[in-house]
């Protein structure tokens, strides 16, 4: 497991040093002149290159205002960084097409073009992730108890609770919840971002929300880093009902929460469905972190499935390569045989705190 993340941190790391490479000499040939402050701007880039990795190193041992402040700073940057990428090939697309025609091009109006895109583009984002929308939908369950019709329950997903996002922000959804008044409230995971944190004092705002039917959790991949029991322990005391792998009837409504570790593998994921021992003729709702492994809980006759994970990719390229992973699952209600499944952004971000193409949100869900 170690030489896995040893060797994961020295991938992104490449990755980076290579991108940072890139915008260097791309700040070099359309705006310093060679004479000047050379050396000063290749060891910024420098720093800038392996702040992330650091940040993210240090986020998993300390939990302080330095330290938060340290990686909200170096993860805007990976996301503005990101941005420049594309300002900066563009850059260097439109130099040579005109070169090419024969035009002499003046390379600092092509920066002065371009490069501001990509700081407006991240202003954009930032300010987009930090503004939580509510989505309403209604989904319609056969065999769905009567008591249940015209009932509603919230769905809060990928939070991501921990140095970006911390107690205000938890306090900020869940009394937003609170005044949806939805019958039941689910958390289908990453509710904690995985580093290092306060795990009692930010889940502390959510033993205010006290729906009629309770309040249920299921982990995500961040809270399966570590050892997962301080995270359930932690949401435990905040008196939200953990899931374990387990199915519990609330007024007639079947539900099921999976961890997403055992969700991972297919045969203990067919496994726990099974021992469920569900009832066919009653609507039923899985909640489970990723939106893989449909075909599963399909058989097994499950009505709903409520999932998070991807964030739809957050902002481009990464909205692209997610929608190729999960295809149409990767955000909204869709349908896979009898099986409905509803994937949200997620109310938080994980990396750069900013969207573009999608946007942090809450689902309450009508059930007819």
């Amino acid at each position: 497991m170690r030489s896995r993340l040893v060797g994961f941190i020295l991938i992104i790391q490449s990755i980076l040093f290579l991108t940072h490479a890139f915008l260097y000499e791309t700040w070099v040939f359309f705006w310093v002149p060679a004479t000047s402050g050379i050396s000063a701007l290749r060891v910024a880039f420098f720093l800038l290159s392996i702040s992330f990795v650091v940040a993210s190193v240090l986020s998993f041992r300390f939990y302080n205002p330095f330290a938060r402040l340290f990686y909200t700073l170096s993860a805007a940057w990976l996301g503005i960084g990101s941005f420049c990428v594309w300002s900066s090939c563009s850059c260097w697309v439109l130099y040579l097409i005109l070169r090419i025609g024969g035009i002499e091009a003046n390379r600092r109006d092509l920066a002065l073009f371009f490069l501001p895109l990509a700081v407006l583009a991240s202003a954009y984002g930032i300010a987009n992730a930090a503004c939580t929308r509510v989505r309403q939908i209604a989904v319609t369950l056969p065999n769905l108890p009567a008591s249940w019709r015209g009932r509603t329950a919230a769905l809060v997903t990928d939070m991501h609770l921990g140095p970006v996002r911390g107690v205000r922000f938890s306090r900020r959804i869940a009394a937003l919840v609170t005044r949806l008044n939805p019958g039941v409230v689910f958390i289908s995971g990453d509710l904690y971002d995985g580093t290092g944190a306060d795990l009692k004092r930010l889940a502390e705002p959510w033993s205010r929300v006290s729906p009629p039917f309770g309040v249920y959790f299921v982990t995500g991949n961040h809270e399966e880093f570590t050892d997962r029991s301080r995270y359930l322990d932690a949401v435990g005391g905040a008196g939200i009902r953990v899931l374990n792998n387990e199915k519990i009837v609330l007024d007639g409504l079947q539900l099921i929460g999976v961890h997403d570790r055992e969700s991972a593998d297919s045969a203990g994921f067919r496994a726990i469905l099974e021992r469920a021992n569900l009832d066919r003729n009653c609507a039923s709702v899985l909640l489970v972190h990723t939106p893989h492994r449909l075909a599963i809980p399909e058989t097994e006759g499950i009505s709903l499935q409520l999932s998070g994970h991807t964030h739809g990719g957050q902002f481009w390229p990464y909205t692209w390569i997610t929608s190729r992973i999960y295809g149409k699952f990767v955000y909204g209600l869709q349908r896979f045989g009898n099986l409905q499944v509803y994937t949200s952004y997620g109310a938080g971000t994980w990396g750069p705190p900013m969207r573009v193409g999608t946007r942090p949100e809450i689902v309450l869900i009508r059930l007819e």
